[in-house]
């Protein structure tokens, strides 16, 4: 037996970086998956979403309890990043940031718990270690991914007694195609390789397959007693002190 066979899971943002390796897993491990982002996908389930709209998430946890007639597991991966300084932020790049990083998870747990609470399910949000810390220009997005680990903690402790779990994961430096592209955008992007190699205790970054590994045991029963935690993947890069250069 798989740790997922005959389950169904939902995972948003799934055609890419993290999210294609969580619903890889997954499914390497038994579960029908559907993934939700805007475009179609060609490997999973797709559900064309636009997470800037409430109505398009709950209205994806729907469709998939209407295709699979169940949903045991809820992975709110999608997200956005936009840089800029606080008073150079507009409104409306400020809102639409919270819209997909943090209302839509809302209203996805919301419209999945009456399914959830059905089978026992299980909730993982994907935070972010700047839920935690800062890098320079990113006041919009850390907000929304503090928000997401509050969160996590709330849906936990309101809804575990009910069968639902809640856990969140918050991910350092992750080799996806967003950050490799950022990296060859670098004037010299063999040094910085070099340099974002030095402030991981482990000597490297990390790979989206070690995020997935780490959220299925979070979805899976084999953590029957893990809820309301956020679980910080990252090499130990926020345990590492700086020192002077």
């Amino acid at each position: 037996m798989k740790r997922f066979d005959g389950k169904v899971a939902l995972v948003t943002g799934g055609r890419s970086g993290i999210g294609l390796a969580i619903a890889r897993r997954l499914r390497d491990e038994g579960a029908r998956v559907f993934t939700a982002q805007r475009g179609e996908d060609h490997e999973f389930e797709g559900i064309a979403a636009d997470f800037t709209i409430p109505a398009s998430a709950s209205g994806t946890v729907e469709e998939v309890h209407e295709r699979a007639g169940r949903l045991d597991v809820l992975i709110n991966n999608a997200g956005i990043m936009q840089e800029a300084l606080v008073e150079e932020m507009s409104l409306d790049d400020w809102q639409k940031t919270m819209a997909v990083n943090i209302t839509a998870p809302f209203v996805m747990i919301k419209a999945a718990l009456p399914h959830l609470r059905v089978c026992g399910g299980t909730i993982v949000n994907i935070g972010s270690i700047e839920g935690l810390g800062s890098n320079p220009k990113h006041a919009a997005y850390c907000a929304s991914k503090a928000a997401v680990h509050g969160l996590t903690r709330a849906v936990a402790v309101d809804h575990s007694a009910e069968g639902v779990r809640c856990n969140a994961v918050a991910p350092g430096w992750i080799d996806t195609d967003l950050n490799q592209d950022f990296i060859g955008s670098m004037p010299d992007p063999a040094a910085f390789r070099r340099n974002i190699r030095k402030i991981h205790p482990v000597g490297r970054t990390g790979k989206p397959e070690e995020v997935a590994s780490l959220v299925a045991w979070l979805a899976s029963s084999e953590s029957s007693f893990v809820t309301g935690q956020v679980w910080t993947i990252d090499g130990g890069r926020m345990a590492k002190l700086s020192l002077p250069q």
